[in-house]
């Protein structure tokens, strides 16, 4: 017997930018808690400074990947910064096929994320 386990999203405020930190997989099913929790950086003013880590995230939907994408583009629109926090495997891999690594910031780790942040501040 195969068990999935459940999907789970937390988030909280590390300085100027909030973690999205996801665990399970990121699908149609799972997807609109996802999105629900990045509408929720969406709802403060300025451009939002946001890290998603998806390194508990073992498969990738394309519904996901639109919430992905959809997540980058308002972020882009609002004159904010996104990094994905990954770990190597099937998300890296899906960025990669679809061209779309050309587009997101990706880290390996959060500390590595915050250091990105650091830099340009």
């Amino acid at each position: 017997m195969i068990v999935i386990p459940a999907f789970g999203v937390r988030t909280w405020r590390d300085g100027p930018c909030t973690v999205i930190k996801a665990e399970g997989e990121l699908d149609m099913a799972s997807a609109p808690r996802f999105r629900a929790a990045i509408d929720e950086v969406f709802d403060h003013p300025g451009s939002p400074c946001l890290v998603m880590d998806l390194t508990g995230v073992p498969f990738c939907d394309s519904v996901g990947l639109g919430v992905l994408v959809g997540a980058f583009t308002r972020v882009r629109d609002s004159r904010g910064r996104l990094v994905l926090v990954l770990a190597p495997g099937m998300i890296t891999h899906l960025l990669t096929i679809t061209n779309l690594d050309r587009h997101f910031e990706t880290r390996g780790s959060l500390h590595e994320a915050f250091a990105a942040f650091d830099a340009a501040a």
